[in-house]
């Protein structure tokens, strides 16, 4: 955002989520952006409360609502942690608003990301499988410790998250995974050890495996591990406060404001 640009508005969806929640709070505060709106589901028992009461701090005058055509017609920019039927609905309709549409939401069908591309068209669309600066560092890591090693470095990816989490491998694992074979020239699809169990006979050479935990409140930890005969590298980030997600989307959100049409990730953001 360009020094003496307008403050903008910004709606939060999935607002009564724990991110959801945390964002709400993270842009009442921000000197840098204005709360605008605040997102949820049809039916929900927040719809016309005040969103800052509902999320355990001071009344903030925005009334929670299910309407996102109303909302996103005063926004500049949507921050969305959802799921991937009401991400792809929400980008259409930023995009038809002309709003910066944030996307941490993960688990997309291919399907589903041809939509965003297309509404990325007509608006600024950036979207990560995590919006830390820690995490975006270690995928361009792990790509660059890849490309330097050959097949006999098997990868291995083992993340774990908190037992709510429902899709598996995370998001961050995936993008994590994918930075990993754009390391070694290759696609991720055709080299992902999808699950082990039983009888599996020994390792493909190339592959790019995958491990998941789930249990407690794990915010979120993930290893990169290159293991060859003799000797391992490590690559690790830990989680350990969400308010890391809230600060990186809120920084997509104001970045993309002076930006073309397009979709874009958090390596666009951070200028890795």
């Amino acid at each position: 955002m360009s020094e003496g640009a307008p403050i903008p508005g910004i709606v939060i969806t999935g607002a009564s989520g724990r991110m959801g929640q945390m964002l709400v709070k993270h842009v009442a505060a921000s000197p840098k952006a204005r709360l605008v709106g605040a997102l949820v589901r049809e039916g929900h028992p927040w719809i016309g409360q005040d969103a800052g009461t509902v999320t355990g701090g001071a009344a903030l005058g925005i009334a929670v609502t299910d309407d996102p055509l109303e909302a996103f017609a005063k926004a500049q920019a949507v921050i969305d942690f959802t799921s991937p039927a009401a991400s792809v609905e929400f980008a259409a309709l930023a995009a038809q608003a002309r709003a910066v549409h944030v996307i941490g939401t993960t688990g997309f069908a291919p399907v589903d990301l041809e939509r965003i591309r297309a509404a990325a068209r007509h608006a600024v669309i950036v979207r990560a499988g995590n919006m830390s600066l820690g995490v975006n560092l270690l995928a361009q890591l792990a790509r660059k410790v890849a490309a330097a090693l050959d097949d006999d470095w098997d990868i291995e990816i083992v993340e774990a998250h908190h037992r709510m989490k429902v899709d598996a491998p995370s998001g961050t694992a995936l993008m994590l995974g994918t930075a990993a074979a754009a390391g070694r020239g290759v696609e991720l699809e055709a080299h992902r050890a999808r699950g082990r169990e039983g009888v599996t006979g020994p390792r493909r050479r190339g592959d790019i495996g995958f491990a998941v935990v789930r249990g407690g409140d794990v915010v979120g930890e993930h290893d990169v591990i290159f293991a060859a005969d003799g000797e391992r590298i490590v690559l690790r980030h830990l989680a350990t406060d969400r308010a890391i997600f809230a600060r990186g989307a809120l920084r997509a959100a104001l970045w993309g404001q002076d930006r073309k049409p397009g979709e874009y990730d958090m390596i666009d953001v951070l200028g890795l």
